[in-house]
């Protein structure tokens, strides 16, 4: 029951569509503007960067909320592994925020929820390079999904590098693993535009 507890209030946490709900709140329809995403990046695109900044917040705030409840739930005074519980809640408040089932399992692409629970779950140096590998791709190239996947893959590197060679926990690298590959399943028709040449470069629009 506590498993179960966990996995179903991390998914709901992750489920809270912040850009649709702040998108509303502006009256647009992330859903039906931009890219079509109600993720951060296309709620910075379409409603600019106060609204913006404030669903990547949120997003990441999601993450990084049900990993830590969920370690804190399972407090050693429990007799459960709060590394264990942590992973299972990032697993559900990541399914949550890509799949919410308010608005018909159609939600944001797991980058900043994913930055939110690398915050709570994993060593600080994880956060740090990826973040920092986001900033130069982004700034190198000016095209968000580049960024987000090398962003990705770093997460899932260190970790595994974190294992293999400082003495890391497995399971924070398998699930590190688990997180790449979601995130590129989410990416792939941005992966197969980027293999076209056709990828479009980040561009504020104006507020419709």
């Amino acid at each position: 029951m506590f498993w179960l507890f966990v996995a179903l209030g991390a998914y709901l946490i992750g489920s809270f569509p912040s850009g649709f709900v702040i998108g509303r709140a502006c009256g647009v329809d992330l859903r039906r503007e931009g890219s079509g995403n109600i993720g951060a990046t296309n709620a910075l695109r379409v409603l600019g960067k106060k609204w913006g900044y404030l669903c990547f917040a949120l997003d990441i705030g999601k993450g990084a909320l049900a990993v830590l409840l969920a370690r804190f739930a399972a407090a050693p005074a429990a007799g459960l592994d709060p590394t264990v519980a942590g992973v299972v809640a990032a697993l559900a408040v990541l399914l949550g925020h890509t799949f919410p089932v308010w608005l018909g399992f159609k939600g944001g692409k797991g980058i900043a929820t994913s930055g939110g629970i690398a915050l709570a779950l994993f060593p600080p140096i994880v956060f740090v390079l990826s973040i920092s590998v986001w900033g130069l791709l982004f700034f190198a190239t000016r095209i968000v999904s580049v960024a987000s996947l090398g962003a990705t893959f770093t997460l899932s590197l260190t970790l595994v590098a974190l294992w293999a060679f400082r003495g890391g926990e497995l399971l924070l690298a398998v699930i590190g693993g688990g997180m790449a590959i979601l995130v590129v399943w989410l990416h792939r028709a941005n992966i197969g535009r980027l293999l076209a040449g056709t990828e479009p470069r980040f561009a504020k629009r104006s507020k419709p």
